[in-house]
């Protein structure tokens, strides 16, 4: 069975197209408010309580960006090909 079997509805008439047409738009409007809403929650600015907090968070941001550099140095060593660093180095041949 395949994953993508797409539905087909028989419409007779063009009311009951118009019907169909605007269940969908509920549909669309019930998935834009609920998309709309999820989207305001990720991007929620948390107050910071105490000093505590904000400690953590500068520790957790600074964890994050040493990660980043680190990643960043790493796929550079890895990839330098693709950057266009090693022009006067030689390929080895196997």
């Amino acid at each position: 069975m395949p994953y993508n079997k797409k539905t087909t509805n028989d419409f007779c008439t063009l009311e009951e197209i118009r019907e169909r047409k605007d269940a969908l738009l509920d549909e669309i409007q019930k998935d834009k408010d609920k998309v709309s809403s999820l989207w305001n929650q990720t991007f929620l600015k948390r107050d910071e309580v105490s000093k505590g907090d904000y400690i953590a968070s500068l520790i957790s941001n600074g964890f994050m960006a040493v990660d980043a550099i680190l990643l960043v140095r790493k796929l550079m060593k890895g990839y330098s090909s693709l950057f266009g660093k090693d022009k006067g180095k030689r390929r080895r041949s196997i």
